[in-house]
This record gives C-alpha cells, sequence and structure tokens, in this order.
C-alpha cells in the first residue's frame, strides 16, 4: 500500500453514499449484494448507485461478480486490510502493546 492507493481509497470513502454503500457491503459479508438491492436500500438512483460503486471498484474497496445481467459486489477485505495496515503501519513507537485496544476493536467477532 502506498501514499497514492491510500488517498484514491479516503476520496472514495469521504463521500456519505459511498461509505454507506461500503458499510452496507461489509456487513452483507460474504454473500454481497446486488446493485439494485444496494440502490434500494439506500434510496439511491440507479446511475447514481452506477457512478459510486465505480469510484469504490477502482479504488480497490470494492469487488464485483456479474449473475446474467446483474452485478453483485462485494467488500473487498484485501483493500481494507491494506487501507487498515497503511494507517497502522508505523503505530506506537514500537510499543506494539499500545496498539492492541485499537487492533482488538477491528478484528472482526464473526
Amino acid at each position: 500500500m502506498d501514499t497514492k492507493y491510500a488517498l484514491n481509497a479516503f476520496a472514495a470513502l469521504s463521500q456519505e453514499t459511498r461509505l454507506e454503500v461500503f458499510r452496507l457491503l461489509v456487513q452483507a459479508g460474504e454473500r454481497g449484494m446486488l446493485s439494485g438491492e444496494i440502490g434500494e436500500r439506500l434510496d439511491v438512483r440507479q446511475n447514481t448507485m452506477s457512478t459510486n460503486l465505480s469510484i469504490l471498484l477502482n479504488a480497490g474497496l470494492v469487488r464485483n461478480e456479474r449473475e446474467g445481467r446483474a452485478v453483485r459486489y462485494f467488500a473487498d477485505y484485501d483493500g481494507m486490510r491494506g487501507l487498515l495496515g497503511y494507517l497502522m503501519e508505523d503505530c506506537c513507537g514500537g510499543k506494539p502493546e499500545l496498539c492492541q485496544p485499537t487492533i482488538d476493536q477491528i478484528a472482526c467477532a464473526c
């Protein structure tokens, strides 16, 4: 992960709808969601949702799979891990015990 990738990811998440989409896909887990379902859930028009999903896709935060005419979207956990890793790369000045509460908070309890 480099600074340019991190900035692109943060720019993608800095818009309310895109942040809501990303959080929704994280909650959906491995089953993901169809683009139409995401739009309905968040009450966003199809063309607007398509643009937002494209921005998240280009930022490496979501991935997609075609299902016939529909497209299913998933949170890209590798992209999310990369971004979190970038933020915590030099955490706590060599004292990892100081980072443990943060790590515990972001660790999946699934």
